[in-house]
């Protein structure tokens, strides 16, 4: 399992992933799943990746062949960031297509899923989500995040601490301790942790971090947090029960 989010907000992008694929009881692999390609002065673009990590690596593989040959199509070539998404859409259905009938017979989920963001010069920073069958969605400044993978513990916290115009820096640390909280609830989530930052034309990429098992940083967070989460708890407002509610006397009298 993986958790990846992109956030897009009026001053850029932020991506973040962990890195973690398998956490058995002896067993735990890790694989880079945040990728940047960027063409500086003319293009920022950033690929997260989850699912299938045969498909996933083959899909890379293809992008990257591209660009060495050089196809008339790749990443550098595309006209926009819409056209970037159905590009990496047709790269995940070509792939799938070629190990469908040995992954079926086997029973293999094959399904996997990319985050596709970024910049390209005459456009605004963009963000999509690539499903398995190859079509796509968009982030809106209503929706300023998309998430692949193992994504319920890390909503809650970007639902109520983004909106469109937050400051980038609230949002790499909105993303962080998205994945951090994500992490805290689900073992297959894991370190390192690898972030970016896109300031909008600038059309490179300027910020990145990762933080490693063991991390001062990712343990500082977590400790402020569960901090505040705990006092803020204690200090609400005790329950005011009402009586009656919801309750037909008739019933309560009836033996």
């Amino acid at each position: 399992m993986t958790y990846c989010l992109g956030i897009v907000n009026s001053a850029g992008l932020v991506f973040g992933a962990d890195s973690r694929t398998n956490a058995g009881v002896d067993y735990i692999s890790t694989y880079h799943k945040l990728f940047d390609f960027t063409l500086p002065g003319e293009r920022a673009i950033v690929l997260c990746t989850s699912g299938n990590l045969s498909v996933t690596q083959a899909v890379m593989h293809q992008v990257r062949r591209d660009l060495k040959q050089p196809e008339d199509e790749n990443l550098y070539t595309l006209p926009s960031l819409y056209d970037t998404a159905r590009y990496i859409g047709k790269k995940i259905r070509t792939i799938q297509e070629i190990d469908r009938p040995w992954f079926e017979r086997d029973r293999i989920d094959f399904q996997c899923n990319f985050l596709v963001g970024g910049q390209i010069r005459g456009e605004e920073p963009k963000l999509f989500l690539v499903y398995p069958q190859g079509n796509c969605i968009q982030a809106t400044p209503e929706t300023p995040f998309l998430q692949i993978g193992e994504t319920k513990y890390g909503k809650p916290i970007l639902d109520r601490l983004l909106q469109y115009d937050t400051p980038l820096e609230i949002a790499v640390k909105s993303a962080v301790l998205s994945i951090d909280s994500t992490m805290k609830s689900n073992i297959s989530v894991g370190p390192p942790i690898n972030v970016i930052m896109y300031q909008r034309d600038t059309f490179e990429i300027r910020h990145r971090l990762r933080l490693r098992l063991g991390s001062p940083y990712l343990a500082k967070i977590r400790q402020y947090w569960e901090d505040a989460v705990l006092k803020t708890f204690e200090a609400m407002p005790d329950i005011e029960w009402q009586d009656d509610v919801g309750v037909d006397r008739r019933e309560v009298l009836i033996d």
